[in-house]
This record gives C-alpha cells, structure tokens and sequence, in this order.
C-alpha cells in the first residue's frame, strides 16, 4: 500500500504516505477518541470507531465524513471492512458486535452473545465469517448469512483485545491480556497453539499476508514475530520507548511492519 491511516486520543484521524512518510491528510470531526480504523479495500474509504458510540465514514479524496452510522450505545472498539467493500463490521462496549450495510449506510444485523465489552472484529477473507475478541475472554466466530454465532472459543484467561483471520481462512490469530497470542483452526474450532514471550497485554496481532508470520504488539512496549508453522518467536523489536504497543499491521508484500504506540 501506499497510505497509512492512524487513529488518535486526540479525536484526529490521519492520512500518511509510506514513500515520504510525511502526513497528507487530517479528518476532524470525532468528538473523543479514535479507537480504530480502516481502509476499504479499493482504498476510497476510511472507516472509523471512536469513544462516543459513532462509527464515521470518510471519503479518501474529498477527506470529507459522509456519514455517521449510529446504533452503538457505547463506546466502539474495532472497526473493519468486508473484502469485497459492501459491508463494514463494529465491536463495542454495549456487548454487540454490529453488521452495516456501505451503500444504504444502514444497519442490517445486531450480533448479541458476548457478556462483555468487544475489543476487536475481522471480516474471513471469504466475507462469510465475522471474528470478535472480548472481555469475556472468549474469541466467538459468526456467520454473516445466517447471523447466528457458530463457535466460542474458550481458553484465554483474561480479555481478548486483539483477533484477525489468517488470508487464506484457515486459521484465527488472538492476542490478550494474559499476555499470550493464541492461534485456532477455523474449521475444528480448536485451539492449535499458544505463543508465549510477552510480559504485558497483547493489544494487536496480524498474519503476514502468506501466513507464514504473525506479529503482535504490546503493553511491554516491543513488537514481537513469530514463525507459524514452529510456533517459536523470531525477533522482538524493541523502538517503543514509553507505555503500549497498541497497533501492528503487515505490508502487503509482507517486507514491512507498522507499529503505533502511546509514545
């Protein structure tokens, strides 16, 4: 990719790009903070979750909000986009993980089963799958057609803040305030490794894009990789100065990692 998309504490989101590294872009209209964001798969859209209940909808060219999907009534956690770009997935501290609709900018599904609040949510590469990591200390799998929930997971012993799908669906990554990143077969729904190293909660984790690697990022302040098929860490990247790693992420030709910190 060309562009990075942060979001912020100070109720900004930002635009970079990656060959300057310089910022290109700054949308204002979040009255708190900025929990996560995302780009569309054709790169016109940004969507956003923030601390006051809102998913937004921003356009990329104009860097002007073009809707407010309202439904939460608290605080909303994670955010993500459908692969094929039709729909955007919410998880928030009401417990719900939400289903909307981009061209109606309407709500179509209410997904209630957690018993607390959801930190994370991820679209399978299929779309037909929907991924939510709470303060249950459950990772529960849902599926989009039928709207039901089809799996929990059950072996995290503290909050699950972080879940994402590996790109070929296979397999799930989660990451959590045990400190652990945990990785699960989508079809057997069981658990197939922990990955332990960290020494504080893990707040992000991510698959490279050939699901050979994961990365996760932490309140130990380091980014650590891992092999999947050994399950061993490979690397910790030790540049986070001060309080969390809060988000990580993989190029797409898997050469690079994003990180972004409390420093």
């Amino acid at each position: 990719g060309t562009k990075i998309v942060s979001g912020s504490d100070d109720e900004t989101i930002r635009l970079w790009d990656v060959k300057s590294k310089k910022q290109i872009a700054f949308l204002q209209g979040h009255t708190y903070d900025v929990n996560s964001v995302a780009f569309s798969p054709d790169g016109t859209l940004i969507v956003s979750g923030s601390n006051y209940k809102t998913v937004r909808l921003w356009d990329v060219q104009s860097k002007k909000q073009i809707a407010t999907l309202e439904g939460h009534y608290k605080d909303v956690r994670s955010v993500a986009f459908s692969h094929d770009g039709k729909y955007i997935v919410s998880g928030s501290d009401d417990k719900t993980v939400r289903l909307w609709d981009v061209q109606s900018k309407k709500q179509i599904a209410n997904l209630e089963g957690h018993t607390n609040n959801v930190n994370s949510v991820a679209f399978s590469p299929d779309d037909k799958y929907i991924v939510s990591g709470s303060d249950d200390k459950t990772v529960r799998l849902w599926n989009v057609q039928s709207k039901a929930q089809i799996a929990t997971l059950e072996r995290h012993i503290d909050y699950v803040l972080s879940v994402a799908f590996s790109h070929d669906g296979t397999q799930i990554v989660s990451g959590s305030k045990d400190k652990t990143v945990r990785l699960w077969n989508v079809r057997s729904k069981e658990q197939i490794a922990t990955l332990r190293g960290h020494t504080n909660n893990v707040w992000s984790v991510a698959f490279s894009h050939d699901g050979k690697y994961i990365v996760s990022g932490s309140d130990d302040k380091t980014v650590r990789l891992w092999n999947v098929q050994s399950r061993e860490q490979i690397a910790t990247l030790e540049r986070h100065t001060t309080y969390y790693v809060c988000s990580v992420a993989f190029s797409h030709d898997g050469t690079q990692i994003v990180s972004g910190g409390g420093d």
